[in-house]
C-alpha cells in the first residue's frame, strides 16, 4: 500500500497520523519463507521536518511461524517494530548518497511505500537464531530424536581428525 505524503513533505511543520493494515502475509529471506501468524496494523506518524523532509516514526506488532533452529519444533517468532526513520521528496537528498539509497527502497516519489518499509524494518529486526529456548539440545545427529523430548543412547562419539596420523600408526602395529 501506498502513503502520499506530498502534503507531510511540502507544509512545514505538519503533522500526519495513519494506521495502516499491513497486506504483507509473509515474510522471506535467505534462511527461508516465514508466514505471519498475527499482525497488528502499522501505526505512523508523520512529521515535517524541513524542506522535503519527514520523520516517520511508528510500531507494528508481527508473529511469524517458523521452526526452531535446533529441533525442528514450532516457534512463534515475535517482532514489536518500533522506527524512526527519515524519507525524503525526489532530489531532495542529492548531496548524501547512502540516505538517498536507504530512501529510495521505500519512496516512490511522494509516495512511501508501507510493505517495502516494513520489510526493511523486518530484515534489521530478524534474529540470527530462533530458538525454542536458550539452552535447546537439538537432535541427535545419528537417529534424529529431539533431545529436549528424551535421550536416544546413540553413540555420538566423533574422534578428532587431528589424531588420524596417530591411529594409523597404532593400527598398523597390531598382528593380524
Amino acid at each position: 500500500m501506498l502513503v502520499n505524503l506530498s502534503d507531510v513533505l511540502t507544509s512545514e511543520g505538519r503533522v500526519m497520523k495513519r494506521e495502516i493494515p499491513l497486506e504483507m502475509t509473509a515474510f522471506a529471506n535467505g534462511a527461508g519463507t516465514f508466514s505471519i501468524a498475527e499482525k497488528s496494523p502499522v501505526e505512523f506518524t508523520f512529521t515535517n521536518i524541513g524542506v522535503d523532509k519527514a520523520r516517520v516514526e511508528g510500531s507494528c506488532r508481527l508473529v511469524f511461524a517458523a521452526v526452531c533452529d535446533r529441533c525442528l519444533a514450532d516457534v512463534p517468532v515475535v517482532l514489536e517494530l518500533s522506527f524512526d526513520r527519515t524519507a525524503a521528496a525526489p532530489g531532495a537528498l542529492a548531496d548524501d548518497e547512502d540516505a538517498e539509497a536507504d530512501v529510495r527502497s521505500f519512496m516512490e516519489g511522494y509516495q512511501l511505500d508501507v510493505e517495502a518499509f516494513v520489510y526493511d524494518e523486518i530484515i534489521v529486526n530478524w534474529p540470527v537464531k530462533i530458538l525454542c529456548k536458550e539452552d535447546c539440545k537439538g537432535v541427535c545427529p545419528v537417529c534424529g530424536q529431539n533431545l529436549n523430548e528424551r535421550e536416544c543412547g546413540c553413540d555420538t562419539f566423533v574422534p578428532d581428525p587431528r589424531m588420524a596420523a596417530i591411529k594409523d600408526i597404532f593400527n598398523a602395529d597390531k598382528e593380524v
